[in-house]
């Protein structure tokens, strides 16, 4: 593991001069660094029930030990982070092709930003200490904030940066204090022994309520959901990673880290389920009034991620192997389908489907590896995406660990998964149909034909969609290795293509066929269509909040910076013998 983390380390370091040296073509050798990591994984799987452990004291007075811990979850995670991050350096280098000298010239810095990213998330997903998770965090923050801003020069990147730093920084300090609260209650910060013997308390339960703020805000769960969406404004190859397989994924993987030991609490499920199931039904709406593909995908990823939350935080093994092949399918589905939206807008120069006509008849590979990818993430057979919507609904339908609440979640994820229907059509239609129109669009008319392999990365992952639905038992005996660890469920189901006919497979021939007529009659439903989103829109709350902190902070600075050293010594002294005196009474009245 430690080798891993060199490895990328040494790329990140390596990164500008080789592509100083060889352009754009940099990015073939920088993708074989986790490409050969992944060979490491394999290699190194762990077996059912059983990790690797490496430990390297650094700060043990404050409990930093360097500690990694490789076990099934872990291992799920690598692949994830380490394939997709190989294919999406492999997919750079022909994105790179036609961008100004001012792009160019940061391309040095986004190469070694994205492998280090690459480093960071591999050491979050092994981290067994708490505080170096929490570090690991932390860099996958600030290395987005930096992939986010690529390009500098426009205001809409320097925004959307800034906002999603400030979103799940703000959660990660949350989460922080979280870490710190459980971990003095437990009298040890590391992972796998916290989850062993998992504090209880009010104390405890506050900790807890912290460390989901951080993992939800990471995941962009309803109401931190909204620095999702702007994040696009980013190259494609980010979105593909970060935003579909790896950043969003690090609160729903904590989730399912810490589920088996507190889904138990007062708590947690109540916060998971309610936040995850509203997250999934507002998202989805969002996601089918859209017009730019990307934010069609932005917001589908926030509600499957709203989805995902719900399965593997709701405890039961049933349930956890239904959220993690949810997980699985849609970061193969939803990075493939970012790629596409890449090579659209470099081939037709636009995103907005209102300009694309006929685009299925020009490019015909484009358009199989988007009927695939859309195919799996409207849950249809034989792809994977079903047969994780099959897993999802079978086990909401039969797990008890919901109780009386079961089906209340099963008709919200049935609503949500009608929406996933409506604008996997939506995305389909609106980039590659011809729309009734007697010939192609301005755009696609004069469109240029994409590079062969431009197309290697999303159409291996496409590829995937369809090999793991025809053949789950060969991803399925892996998912299921971490799902018979969490203590709660029945330990019966197994993903399958076919199970017969009965209620899961009737819900999801319901789900398929709602969201085909509500595609086909959108018109008639446009004029039922309000043009407020649902709960009022959360960009314009941030907007208010950051308006009113900034004033504060104006009217603060006028009351204590007033130029007079006797009155700001006076306050630093107050300070200095306040705070430690509130502390020592505190600590003293609990002993």
């Amino acid at each position: 593991m430690l080798a891993v983390l060199l490895a990328h380390a040494v790329a990140t370091a390596l990164a500008p001069l080789l592509v100083h040296k060889w352009g754009r073509k940099a990015f073939y050798p920088l993708a074989l660094v986790p490409l050969l990591s992944l060979v490491w994984v394999a290699q190194n799987w762990p077996s059912a029930g059983r990790s690797s452990t490496v430990d390297v004291p650094w700060v043990p007075e404050l409990s930093m030990d360097i500690t990694l811990r490789f076990d099934t979850l872990a291992a799920i995670m690598s692949v994830l982070v380490l394939g997709i991050g190989a294919l999406v350096l492999f997919y750079c280098a022909d994105y790179f092709q036609h961008h100004d000298g001012r792009i160019e010239n940061r391309l040095p810095s986004f190469a070694a930003e994205l492998v280090a990213f690459s480093g960071a998330m591999f050491g979050l997903v092994t981290s067994d200490n708490l505080l170096m998770l929490y570090v690991f965090w932390e860099i996958t923050s600030v290395l987005s904030f930096l992939l986010v801003g690529h390009y500098a020069e426009r205001i809409t990147s320097r925004r959307a940066a800034t906002q999603a730093l400030l979103v799940t920084t703000f959660g990660g300090l949350a989460m922080l204090v979280g870490i710190i609260v459980l971990g003095n209650m437990a009298g040890t910060y590391l992972l796998s022994e916290l989850l062993e013997s998992p504090p209880t308390g009010v104390a405890a339960s506050v900790g807890l309520v912290l460390i989901l703020v951080g993992a939800l805000s990471k995941s962009a769960i309803v109401p931190l959901h909204f620095w999702l969406p702007g994040a696009m404004a980013a190259p494609t190859p980010v979105s593909a990673y970060l935003h579909a397989a790896a950043m969003v994924k690090a609160g729903v993987y904590l989730i399912a880290r810490m589920s088996p030991s507190f889904a138990d609490s007062p708590v947690w499920r109540p916060m998971v389920v309610s936040l995850g199931l509203l997250t999934m039904l507002l998202a989805g709406w969002r996601a089918v009034r859209e017009y730019d593909l990307k934010l069609i995908l932005a917001f589908g990823t926030v509600s499957q991620l709203g989805l995902i939350t719900v399965m593997v935080g709701s405890g039961g093994s049933d349930m956890m192997l239904g959220g993690l092949a949810m997980l699985v399918a849609h970061a193969m589905f939803k990075a493939a389908l970012f790629m596409v939206v890449g090579i659209i807008d470099h081939a037709t120069g636009t995103r907005d489907i209102r300009r694309l006509a006929w685009l299925g008849d020009k490019s015909r590979p484009l358009l199989i590896i988007a009927v695939g990818a859309s195919a799996s993430m409207a849950a249809l057979p034989p792809f994977f995406g079903f047969v994780a919507k099959e897993a999802d609904l079978a086990t909401v339908l039969y797990t008890p660990t919901l109780g009386a609440f079961a089906p209340l979640v099963l008709a919200g994820i049935v609503i949500g998964s009608v929406f996933t229907t409506i604008y996997s059509l939506r995305f389909l239609f609106g980039a590659f149909g011809r729309k009734g129109q007697p010939e192609p669009s301005t755009r696609v008319a004069e469109m240029h034909r994409p590079e062969r392999t431009f197309m290697i990365a999303p159409g291996i992952l496409a590829a995937a969609g369809l090999a793991f639905g025809i053949w789950p038992v060969g991803i399925g005996g892996v998912l299921e290795d971490y799902a018979d660890t969490v203590p709660a469920g029945n330990n019966e189901y197994h993903l399958a293509l076919w199970h017969g006919v009965n209620l899961p497979l009737l819900l999801s021939v319901l789900v398929i066929a709602t969201g085909v007529a509500a595609f086909v009659g959108r018109e008639r439903l446009r004029r039922l269509r309000t043009m407020r989103e649902p709960l009022g829109n959360a960009d314009h709350v941030y907007d208010a909040v950051i308006r009113r902190l900034d004033l504060w902070a104006v009217e603060l600075t006028a009351v204590t910076q007033r130029g007079s050293i006797p009155a700001t010594q006076s306050a630093i002294l107050t300070t200095l013998v306040l705070v430690p005196t509130i502390a020592l009474a505190v600590g003293a009245r609990d002993r």
